[in-house]
Formats: structure tokens, C-alpha cells, sequence
């Protein structure tokens, strides 16, 4: 796309948001850059450094309704004012990876998904590096795309998507498309309209043709409906944890991993690194991209056993008096949460709540019957929480702050326990994002 002369307004000074001004400047275009938040000191460094025009705590309009086009933070809804007069008066507003896409001609590996795309990204970018890749890891994820176009020289990418970077993307293309799982998440940004947010997660396969591959998750009613209704001109690579794939796709059962792509590939499941059930399917999605792309089965094989994973995803922090603490503060939905219940397998004291994005608790409430023997709510409004749980445990009580929600978790805990920290919510009402929680919940463990 031809940027000279041409105006771009950047909406976010986040890490995509100045990412994509450096490939705009490399790229010609008169750059303006507006954060109705404050700007962290080392963006508004680098923008200056890069001598952008920028500004925090505002958005000029004037300055903003004469673009020619538009990049859009993820986190900025369709529904602001703002937002409506740009596409009102037919400015085209696009995602950073849309706008990074147009200027690159590496080939791409997308992952989507409510829950476990973190994991499935790192998974599959740490097979690709110890297979001798030039690879990148962007998205969601790592740095900005956008300012790796402008400054590397990959030949791949794995990119992390969430729902609302791909309703921004129109001309990207993904030649291996993942779609891990759909469950209710961000409603409050989709009406309130499941379908709406499945179409979302569909737009990954926007753009490809049959040289291109979809690897999803077959043990998702939601995904194999949808596929059902559309007619898909791509190569499809199934997965599944509860029934053998014999043609192109995987599975797996309590014993083994099978994955069959040019040729089949077995492994023990317990010498995978990741544990449980959500883990599994993770791997397989992975190890089908891995074997698409005909990487080695030893180097697939290590990379499995040797993969470490993301900090705040059921990340082990200590043990205290025999007490196990785990930081999965990264599950901000139910469903997440309930991945994290599904793997404990000792009694539980279950540190939960933040900002509620509409949350049932009804699907948690075997997983607590079973497994929890005690709650600790995190956040400033928890009623819902205890409404839920009430008669279910014999503890619910209620911390203003991790310190207090740690100290909590090691008086109702016992040796041979588990204080889990698994929110099943946001965390903006005491904390400033969930790293930060996660980051409050172990320094506060390690001052046990």
C-alpha cells in the first residue's frame, strides 16, 4: 500500500500502536499517533525519538477524522463515538497486523481461540527455532509485528490473534489457520451474540485457498457446526481427544499422542512436558502445524518434552510448608478457569474474581463440588461469586489485595494442598493487568 504523503492515525501507543508507526515512517506515511490513556514512558521515548506527532489523555478529532487511514488498538470498541463517525464518514480502520501484512511477504502461521492460544503459539514457535526456522512471534504476543516487518527479515511468523485483531483484517491471508476452541468470551463486545463472536474467530480462515491448511479442534460442537455450514476451500487437519482421526489430522488417548501428516507420528503422553487434558489438545494442534511443514519427527518429539510454558498459565511458584501455590492468573474467563480446576489433583483453595465480562459459573460448579474445599474472592465486587458458590463450600471469604489473598491461602490450606490463584475474570479493578496480578500473587508467596 502506497503511503506517501498519505495520513495514518494510530489509535493506542501500546506496543502495536508504535510498532506501527515505525513501518509507517519506513513507509512514507505522515504519522499521528492518539491515546485517550496515558502513554508508558519508553513509547513516548520512542515516539519522540522517531519524531511522531503524539498525544496522551485526549483524541483530537479534527486531527483524527482527516486520516486516510486508521490503526485501531484492539482494546478500543466499535461501539465510541469516535469509532462510529470514522467509519460514518467510510475511513477505512484496519488492525496492526492488517497494516504489518500489507508490507510483508513472509509466511504466516495463525492461532485463535478462546482459551490456550498463548500456550499453542509459544509450542509451535519453539518447535520452528529448533527446526532451523527464521522465524518471528507476534500478535497477541511478544513484539509488535508491525515493527518486525519494519526491522527483521523472517521468512515466518507465528502470530497469537485474538477476535478482535482479526475483525480489523481483511486482505491478510494465514497459511496454516488454528482454531483451538470457541467458547462464550467478550460478549459485551459482540451484542451479546455467540454467533457474532464466531464469526469473529472465523475470520482466520478469510483469504485461503486450497494450498492452505485449518487445523481445529473436532471435539468443538460450535467449530464443527460452523463448518458444517460454510463451504471451505482448504486443506482441513483435525484434532481430537476423544475419537481416533484416521485420515489427515490427531488425536490422542490416555496413553499416546498419534499425529498423522506425511507419515505418522506417535508419542507417550507422559513425556510431554505440558500436563493435562487443554494441554493435550494444544500439542496436537501444534504438532500438526509442525508436521505440515515437514519438520522432523525427533526435532517435534524434543520440542515437546523441552518446551517450558508461559509465565501466569498454571505457572508453579512455591511450595510452603507442603502448600502448593500456582500463579494461572492469565485465566481471565470461566472457561479458562476451568481448565485449571479440571488439572488440580489435590484438594483445592481457589483464589478467584476481578471484573466480571458476564460470567456463568454454572459450568464450574461439578469442578468446585469436587475439587474445591475453599474461596478466596479477589476483587471489588463479588457478590456474584458468592451467590454461586455459597452452599457449595464451606469457605468463601473475601481480599482487597493479593498480600491478603496469599495469606488467606495459607491459613485455609493444609500440607499436601493447593492454593490456586485462577480468576476467571479481568483484573483492571485492583490491578493494572493480569501480568501484574500474577506478578503481586508470587511476590507475595515468596514473603510467606
Amino acid at each position: 500500500m502506497e503511503g506517501k504523503g498519505k495520513k495514518l492515525v494510530i489509535l493506542g501507543a501500546g506496543e502495536s500502536g508504535v510498532g506501527t508507526a515505525v513501518l509507517a515512517l519506513q513507509k512514507g506515511w505522515d504519522v499521528f499517533v492518539s491515546d485517550f490513556g496515558t502513554i508508558k514512558p519508553e513509547f513516548q521515548t520512542e515516539l519522540n525519538e522517531l519524531a511522531v506527532r503524539w498525544e496522551e489523555g485526549k483524541h483530537t478529532t479534527s486531527e483524527i477524522l482527516d486520516a486516510d487511514l486508521v490503526v485501531k488498538s484492539p482494546g478500543i470498541p466499535d461501539k465510541i463515538p469516535l469509532i462510529q463517525t470514522l467509519i460514518q464518514q467510510g475511513t477505512k480502520i484496519i488492525s496492526e497486523i492488517e497494516f504489518a501484512g500489507y508490507y510483508s511477504t513472509a509466511k504466516t502461521i495463525c492461532i485463535t481461540g478462546s482459551n490456550g492460544k498463548t500456550t499453542t503459539t509459544m509450542l509451535t514457535y519453539h518447535i520452528l527455532k529448533k527446526a532451523g526456522f527464521n522465524v518471528g512471534l507476534a500478535g497477541n504476543i511478544g513484539k509488535s509485528f508491525a515493527k518486525q516487518v519494519a526491522t527483521e527479515n523472517f521468512d515466518w511468523y507465528v502470530l497469537e490473534l485474538s477476535s478482535f485483531q482479526l475483525d480489523n483484517m481483511y486482505e491478510f491471508k494465514a497459511d496454516i489457520a488454528m482454531l483451538l476452541n470457541i467458547t462464550p468470551d467478550h460478549l459485551d463486545r459482540y451484542n451479546y451474540e455467540m454467533q457474532n463472536y464466531v464469526n469473529s474467530k472465523f475470520r482466520i480462515l478469510q483469504n485461503q485457498n486450497k494450498n492452505d491448511w485449518f487445523i481445529y479442534n473436532a471435539d468443538d460442537e460450535t467449530i464443527v457446526r460452523e463448518i458444517e455450514k460454510r463451504k471451505l476451500d482448504v486443506q482441513l487437519a483435525p484434532f481430537s481427544i476423544q475419537h481416533e482421526i484416521q485420515k489427515q489430522g490427531a488425536f490422542a488417548d490416555e496413553k499416546q499422542i498419534t499425529i498423522n501428516i506425511n507419515e505418522t507420528f506417535t508419542m507417550s503422553i507422559h513425556d510431554l512436558a505440558l500436563k493435562g487434558k487443554h494441554n493435550t489438545q494444544n500439542t496436537l494442534a501444534s504438532g500438526l502445524g509442525a508436521r505440515i511443514l515437514d519438520i522432523r519427527k525427533d526435532v517435534v518429539r524434543e520440542s515437546f518434552s523441552d518446551f517450558v510454558n508461559v509465565e501466569h498459565r498454571l505457572e508453579f511458584v512455591a511450595k510452603v510448608h507442603g502448600i502448593e501455590f500456582i500463579n494461572d492468573s492469565k485465566a481471565t474467563n470461566v472457561n479458562s478457569t476451568w481448565f485449571a480446576l479440571e488439572s488440580m489433583e489435590r484438594p483445592t483453595v481457589w483464589i478467584v474474581g476481578g471484573v466480571d465480562k458476564g460470567n456463568d459459573y454454572s459450568e464450574l460448579t461439578e469442578l468446585v463440588r469436587e475439587k474445591v474445599k475453599a474461596i478466596i474472592c479477589l476483587g471489588t465486587e463479588n457478590q456474584k461469586i458468592i451467590d454461586a458458590f455459597g452452599g457449595m463450600v464451606e469457605t468463601i471469604v473475601e481480599a482487597n489485595s493479593a498480600m491478603e489473598a496469599v495469606a488467606y491461602g495459607y491459613r485455609l490450606a493444609t500440607k499436601d494442598e493447593t492454593v490456586l490463584l485462577s480468576p476467571a475474570c479481568a483484573s483492571f479493578d485492583l490491578f493494572e493487568n493480569y501480568e501484574d496480578r500474577g506478578n503481586q500473587f508470587k511476590a507475595a508467596v515468596r514473603a510467606l
